[in-house]
């Protein structure tokens, strides 16, 4: 009776199971992407894009998206959770995630880039370890420097900024230490992500201190620090995406924060059904893969040698087993 009995709940569990990833294929995902700018930066918000639509690609997802335009960020939260399954929020804007998800309680939340105060049932917060990455492109910069200035510009005094700068000051201070060499990093705030021309400008500032490669940290606005560079002829490092492909003779590597492929990674498990990851904070760091540098396609153009490049794996592989532990402004 007893083996009659657990066979019975196996059976019902076994069924349950199908029963959810065939909803999954049946009835594919509504998912709601709900950016705090605007797309077309070709970095962060172009990158959580590129990810839904490989999801829509791959998986038959219904794709609904949404720009705030710096503006109204609670109202279009409560629009895209009228419509969707998911709903999927980049930048911190959306900390009203917090009262408002708990009103929509048969949908699932991602708040990128930000966590809340305390665990919420249905939202996963994806955080990421910039810093890591940033501590490779600081050491980049460094060993690329001829004036010993290398400087970053960062789209706002924040954390989230700030962290990538920490992490890029501690790199560039790592191959000075290795090397006997003075290294100064000098940066500034643009106190926007969309204004590429307040880009440039903060470049121009940062390039007359001295800094002959400067780091962007600013979405959108850091299209003006590529054209600084190609003007004033110092070098420019990419953020977020690989960029590389903008400006391929003054960009020389970017530092990768794999947004699209970790709002992926989710959905995909998601829409297999497992739901494990929501209730929780993610960071999405170097060991798994969602941070890094890039240095554009196999045809580009390559101002770092294959020797430094070799230098940054093995970098790495010290941040990765612990060896070496970067600097942060996240707790």
């Amino acid at each position: 009776m007893k083996k009659r009995l657990l066979a019975l709940v196996l059976a019902l569990v076994l069924t349950a199971g199908l029963a959810a990833v065939a909803f999954a294929a049946d009835e594919p995902l509504t998912v709601a992407l709900v950016v705090a700018d605007k797309f077309g930066d070709r970095s962060f918000y172009d990158s959580s894009k590129a990810g839904c639509d490989k999801l829509a690609e791959d998986l038959g997802i219904e794709l609904k998206t949404i720009e705030c335009n710096g503006e109204n960020h609670a109202t279009q939260m409560r629009n895209a959770a009228d419509m969707a399954d998911v709903v999927v929020c980049v930048g911190w804007e959306f900390y009203d995630i917090e009262t408002i998800a708990p009103t929509y309680p048969d949908v699932k939340w991602i708040w990128i880039d930000n966590a809340t105060s305390a665990p919420v049932e249905n939202v996963l917060n994806i955080t990421y370890a910039q810093n890591e990455g940033s501590f490779l492109a600081g050491y980049i910069a460094a060993s690329m420097s001829e004036s010993g200035v290398v400087g970053a510009v960062g789209g706002e005094d924040a954390d989230t900024i700030n962290d990538f700068i920490v992490g890029y000051e501690q790199g560039a201070q790592y191959f000075a230490d290795e090397n006997e060499a003075t290294i100064e990093v000098v940066h500034n705030y643009a106190n926007t992500y969309t204004d590429p021309a307040v880009g440039k400008e903060c470049a121009i500032a940062l390039n007359d201190e001295g800094a002959d490669v400067i780091f962007q940290i600013a979405s959108a606005t850091g299209d003006g620090v590529f054209e600084a560079a190609k003007e004033k002829g110092f070098y420019a490092i990419g953020v977020d995406s690989d960029q590389k492909y903008i400006d391929p003779e003054v960009i020389i590597c970017s530092m990768k924060k794999e947004v699209g492929d970790s709002i992926y990674a989710a959905i995909s498990e998601l829409a297999e059904g497992d739901d494990s990851r929501w209730g929780t904070t993610w960071v999405a760091d170097m060991s798994t893969g969602y941070i890094g540098i890039g240095y554009g396609e196999e045809d580009a153009p390559q101002q770092i040698t294959d020797e430094l490049k070799a230098e940054v794996e093995a970098l790495a592989e010290k941040i990765v087993s612990g060896e070496i532990t970067v600097e942060t402004t996240r707790s």
